[in-house]
């Protein structure tokens, strides 16, 4: 199967929510699925979202089989020109398991520094994301806020993108200027 990496295109705006929405319900449930597709459309209209950073992958056919998105992010007001959030990540159902998601971050990752980023943060399971270098989040004093349930605290992480950058970036991961999040 042939798969092209690009950034999101006025084409691929509505099919890219739908897949979202699908694999979401698919792996946990209908609200999940709509939370999600509503949380992708919130950012795409907030002053964070960086089309550029919200990627897609196409199979032969200009069919949208992954998406990742990477929007700028702070702590305490802090940090948005450094800080980038990781959220969400879809993989068609049929098709995960073939290193899409990996291929994806990865892009992401080399946009993401060679734009100026120097740190990602993520919500999810360590097992998905420690392989792609993310580490426990409050190891690096980066918390999540009291409105923040995680499952367990290795469930936020951050990645440096720059070595040595998680020194100076600290704080409370606060979702509360996403109202789909709240």
């Amino acid at each position: 199967m042939n798969r092209i990496i690009k950034s999101i295109d006025e084409k691929h705006l509505e099919e890219s929510l739908l897949l979202v929405e699908k694999v979401f319900t698919e792996s946990e449930n209908a609200d999940s699925g709509k939370t999600v597709r509503n949380l992708v459309k919130e950012i795409r209209s907030k002053k964070f979202y960086l089309p550029e950073l919200e990627l897609i992958m196409v199979n032969e056919y200009d069919k949208v089989i992954g998406y990742a998105m990477f929007s700028k992010f702070h702590l305490e007001g802090k940090y948005e020109n450094q800080l980038l959030l990781l959220s969400p990540v879809a993989v068609k159902t049929e098709l995960q398991r073939q290193h899409i998601s990996k291929e994806l971050i990865e892009f992401g990752f080399e946009k993401a520094k060679e734009s100026g980023y120097e740190a990602v943060i993520v919500e999810g399971n360590p097992q998905n994301y420690n392989p792609r270098g993310f580490k426990t989040s409050c190891d690096y004093g980066i918390i999540a806020g009291p409105n923040i349930n995680l499952p367990a605290p290795e469930c936020l992480m951050v990645k440096e993108l720059v070595t040595g950058a998680l020194k100076n970036i600290k704080g409370i991961v606060d979702y509360s200027y996403y109202q789909s999040l709240t």
